[in-house]
């Protein structure tokens, strides 16, 4: 006979005003068969739960699994062919729209007792994964509520099929019926998925949940994400205090939420959740205040979450929780991400992810130096997000860098280009030309076809400052991601630091960089992307000093046979602007007339990938450093695309070496004419210093674009 767990929920999980609250439960068969998962309307009488109006005929077969009748699987089947295959840029991933008060709100009903055990739920509001989602399971701090990721449900919801663990406030389950409980979750996603990997978020207390579940199934396909993982609980700054709690009396645990609000996160940061970048200070401010004052008397609800006997169990089963994880570190094989807080006051984050960086077999660690305990509830870079820019988002059993990839939200546009590469923007005030099929210059990106597959190929400035303009340039104008390939260094790169942070290299992966090879390029042609290609690339991004908008291509056309082979549209561009913005001080060879910073420079070069032949030395030399730049009282960046060159139908001709040579050529000289073209007409521009578009914009609005020269 099968019985139903659940719990009544919240409004927030209600699909409108006038339907009933779901949540996703978990059927357990007494027989002993494996439990099922399913969709129901919940009500509680008497605090025990109960299904009614179910939106499904559910029937059972005896064996242990309830299997809908014959409609129900016809309807199944039409919504199964409904599912969403990809996103569009700027998609929007919800994030704003909930905020911590709502947290408090939602997890009101939760807490209180229904006599169950911890159970799984899918909130409302994560929607439908798209097809071929992996599950992702969330496991939560001391809370024990599951609604740790609410800031994040939607995003996440379109990426994963999330459930979410609730451990009710009175349940005292120990740490190993938990382990286990996890662990039977995960068999069966394993058994119903065994080419998917299965994602663990484990917050705090959640952490050491993951790593244990992990050491105890080394053969499985698992992601852990820990999240200020309680593996270092037993160093926490606030061991002193805990003899207090046990002692404190009851009438006393009241205050205990409010200073526990302040250890575990930063309210300012809370309250900025939905408060928009583009406001003025002062609005942004009030904004700010308006959110504090709203969700200060929430904290009071802490006292009923963690109520005086729970919080002492919670202390003793997370100090269980980190011995038992700690001592099958060794064992764990599951592939980890660890995010750290820099302000963390309740366990030593930063700390402790180094450790599990030198402990762990294959560990990832990102710092956040503003963050506090409750990573999870605070504004900043969205899980989502850090997780695509760590390329740990993946369908299958290896990352695949083209069909894993997923757009970039509205959410991620802005905050990458307002509050990253924000001042950039501003100084370079980039305009953009195209050349239509009957060789008209026209302003915008008229002449670059929409439909792929599409190869840009251009000149690399220096440090590759003309690729942020650039790339918004093309999703504001065609809603249109360039794939770009890049150095396999960059990605790499963050394994030296021993406290990485979230760096502008995860921001190239979030808007789809990828590394240059044959294998890349093929897929993203085969999928018909837009793909930009510096043939150039790190010496052209790394030249020396004189030799600005100078080409260093090698001798190979590859990437023309490459591109006939999928009929690609080539179009060659130049961009202008680098000189405008920095001085180049000191290049390659005045760092290596330096002591100590040439022997740094060399050894740093010993393990860099190479992906050029060394033939041509001063053509092919990879040697990367990072060259002395002063900036300027900024100009302006100008791009201009050539007529677009049709390789459709010349697969055959371009087999040959001399047409696919004299191609590669034609390209090359069209790039050179373009940058040529841009040197002789950003003179003609009036507003080509930033001191005059300063004050157009005082004069016609900040919304208004600043005009250039006529092409």
């Amino acid at each position: 006979m099968a019985s139903v767990i659940g719990f009544r929920l919240p409004p927030f999980f209600e699909l409108n005003s006038k339907s009933r609250p779901q949540c996703r439960l978990r059927v357990h068969n007494s027989a002993g068969g494996d439990p099922a998962v399913l969709s129901s309307d919940v009500v509680v009488v008497n605090g025990a739960s109960s299904v009614v109006g179910k939106r499904e005929a559910w029937i059972n077969h005896g064996n242990g699994r309830l299997k809908p009748g014959a409609e129900e699987e016809e309807k199944k089947k039409i919504v199964k062919d409904n599912v969403q295959e990809s996103l569009e840029p700027f998609w929007d991933d919800g994030y704003g729209t909930e905020t911590v008060k709502d947290y408090f709100d939602a997890v009101e009903d939760m807490i209180k007792p229904d006599g169950g055990p911890p159970r799984w739920f899918t909130p409302i509001t994560c929607g439908r994964p798209l097809k071929d989602s992996p599950i992702l399971l969330f496991l939560p701090g001391m809370d024990g509520t599951g609604m740790g990721l609410i800031l994040h449900h939607k995003a996440l919801g379109k990426m994963f099929e999330v459930r979410c663990l609730h451990i009710p406030v009175n349940d005292r389950t120990p740490f190993e019926g938990l382990v286990k409980f996890v662990e039977e979750t995960v068999r069966l996603e394993l058994a119903s998925s065994p080419n998917k990997p299965i994602y663990l978020v484990g917050d705090s207390f959640g952490g050491c949940l993951s790593l244990a579940v992990a050491s105890r199934n080394p053969t499985i396909d698992l992601v852990l994400i820990l999240v200020n993982p309680a593996t270092s609980f037993g160093r926490s700054q606030l061991q002193p205090f805990f003899p207090i709690l046990e002692a404190m009396p009851a009438e006393l645990h009241t205050t205990v939420p409010y200073l526990l609000s302040y250890i575990m996160g930063d309210p300012r940061k809370m309250a900025m959740v939905n408060v928009e970048t583009k406001l003025p200070p002062m609005q942004r401010f009030e904004k700010m205040s308006q959110n504090l004052t709203a969700l200060l008397p929430c904290l009071s609800s802490l006292a009923d979450i963690i109520p005086r006997d729970n919080l002492l169990w919670k202390l003793k089963l997370v100090k269980s929780a980190a011995a038992y994880a700690n001592s099958r570190l060794h064992a764990v094989k599951a592939e980890v991400l660890v995010l750290a807080s820099g302000k963390d006051n309740m366990v030593p984050s930063k700390d402790e992810a180094q450790r599990l960086k030198n402990s762990l077999q294959n560990c990832t660690v990102r710092h956040f130096k503003d963050s506090g305990h409750t990573f999870l509830l605070e504004d900043g870079i969205s899980l989502p997000t850090i997780i695509k820019g760590t390329s740990k988002y993946r369908r299958s059993r290896r990352h695949n860098f083209v069909s894993d990839f997923l757009p970039p939200s509205r959410r991620e546009v802005n905050y990458a280009f307002e509050q990253v590469t924000g001042l950039l923007r501003i100084a370079a005030s980039s305009l953009a030309f195209s050349t239509l099929e009957d060789g008209k210059i026209v302003k915008g990106l008229a002449g670059v076809p929409t439909e792929g597959p599409v190869l840009l190929v251009g000149y690399h400035n220096i440090m590759g400052l003309e690729l942020y303009p650039l790339v918004e340039e093309f999703l504001q104008e065609k809603n249109i991601v360039l794939r770009g390939v890049a150095h396999p260094q960059l990605f790499v790169a963050d394994s030296r630091s021993s406290s990485p942070e979230f760096s502008m290299g995860d921001w190239f992966r979030v808007f789809g960089a990828l590394p240059v090879t044959p294998s890349n390029l093929f897929r993203l042609l085969s999928s018909k992307s837009h793909v930009l290609l510096y043939p150039g690339g790190a010496r052209e991004a790394l030249h020396y000093k004189g030799e600005a908008y100078k080409l260093f291509w090698p001798n190979q056309p590859e990437f023309v046979r490459m591109a006939a082979r999928f009929g690609a549209t080539v179009v060659p561009f130049g961009a202008v602007g680098e000189d405008d913005l920095v001085d180049l001080v000191l290049d390659y060879n005045d760092l290596q007339k330096i002591p100590v910073l040439n022997d740094y420079i060399r050894e740093a070069n010993r393990s860099v990938i190479r992906v050029r032949d060394a033939s041509d030395e001063d053509v092919n030399s990879e040697d990367l450093f990072v060259p002395g730049l002063l900036p300027k009282i900024p100009g302006r960046y100008y791009y201009l695309f050539g007529k677009p060159i049709e390789t459709k139908g010349k697969e055959e001709i371009l087999k040959n070496r001399e047409n696919a040579n004299e191609l590669y050529l034609q390209i090359k000289s069209e790039v050179e004419r373009c940058l040529a073209y841009l040197l002789k007409k950003r003179d003609e521009d009036p507003y080509r210093n930033v001191i005059d578009r300063t004050v157009y914009k005082a004069i016609y609005g900040p919304s208004h674009q600043v005009p250039g020269f006529d092409p």
